[in-house]
C-alpha cells in the first residue's frame, strides 16, 4: 500500500497525485481507479466510498443512486484529505473499477 500526497492546483482548481502513469487528476482518475484504497484525511484513512459500494451494485442489492452518492462523498473527502491510499504495488497505474 502506498500514500500519494495530494498536490494542490488552486488556478486550476483541481488535485493531483503521482501515479505510475504520471501526474494524474484524483477527481478525474483516482475517483474511478479499482487501485484506490481511500483518503487519508489527517491521521485516519477512510475508505474509498464508491469501493463499498460498487459490490452492491453488481449485486443488484443497490441503487444505482448509492454509488452517486459514494461519488459526492469521495469529492468531499478529497476537499479534506491530504493524500489517496493506493494499493497499485505492483506498478500497473490507473485501472478503472467499473470495467465488466
Amino acid at each position: 500500500m502506498k500514500t500519494l500526497p495530494f498536490k494542490r492546483e488552486e488556478s486550476k482548481n483541481d488535485v493531483l497525485v503521482e501515479c505510475a502513469d504520471g501526474w494524474l487528476s484524483v477527481y478525474r482518475n483516482c475517483a474511478y481507479c479499482a487501485h484506490c484504497a481511500g483518503v487519508r484525511v489527517g491521521k485516519r484513512v477512510l475508505p474509498s466510498p464508491q469501493r463499498q459500494k460498487i459490490e452492491g451494485v453488481r449485486k443488484g442489492a443497490s441503487p444505482d443512486e448509492d454509488l452517486l452518492n459514494a461519488a459526492l462523498m469521495f469529492n468531499t473527502l478529497i476537499r479534506d484529505g491530504d493524500a489517496i491510499e493506493c494499493d497499485d504495488d505492483a506498478g500497473e497505474g490507473f485501472k478503472s473499477m467499473y470495467r465488466i
